[in-house]
């Protein structure tokens, strides 16, 4: 496990706003499912995400991060991120130890705790497409907004070279 606590919401904005990052955070009542975050559709515009945390035969964790009602095709989606075999889902421990986050409140935000680069970070390309996106901010009781391209330069001011592919069908 890494030798450092997750980070919090608070140190995560500051990153951002050291990067130079405008984001918007809005507070809401804790959600764990797509379904459950409808509700917040109207408050909250952009392009609203899932993410699938997953690992290939090698234990190689990839996290998919896409448009809330896109599908991923879980028995072939390794041969568009250059995975070895099918994959699975990650089990919780490791979303944990590599990104700071608990099922429920998995975020492409979760690079700034994968210091170690454990994860590959796969954006599909149709999210992308949005000129916002929205992720939790480590935890599912807020939804924070930023540019799909800040997004980009967030993950590779973490040390990331996401990916950008079609994932979804």
């Amino acid at each position: 496990m890494s030798e450092n606590a997750p980070k919090t919401r608070e140190e995560l904005f500051a990153f951002l706003d050291g990067l130079g990052i405008a984001h918007k955070t809005v507070d809401h009542a804790p959600v764990f499912t797509v379904a459950e975050s409808v509700a917040l559709r109207d408050e909250i515009p952009g392009g609203h995400t899932k993410n699938l945390f997953i690992k290939d035969k090698k234990d190689r964790y990839f996290l998919l991060t896409v448009e809330e009602n896109a599908e991923v095709d879980l028995k072939q989606v390794h041969n568009l991120i250059g995975g070895s075999g099918r994959v699975s889902f990650g089990r919780a421990e490791k979303l944990m130890e590599y990104l700071g986050v608990i099922p429920g409140a998995v975020t492409a935000f979760g690079a700034i705790n994968d210091t170690a680069e454990n994860v590959t970070f796969v954006l599909d390309a149709e999210l992308m497409r949005e000129e916002i996106v929205n992720c939790h901010p480590l935890s599912n009781d807020a939804t924070t907004s930023i540019a799909s391209s800040d997004l980009i330069r967030f993950m590779e001011a973490t040390g990331h070279k996401p990916l950008v592919l079609k994932v979804t069908s």
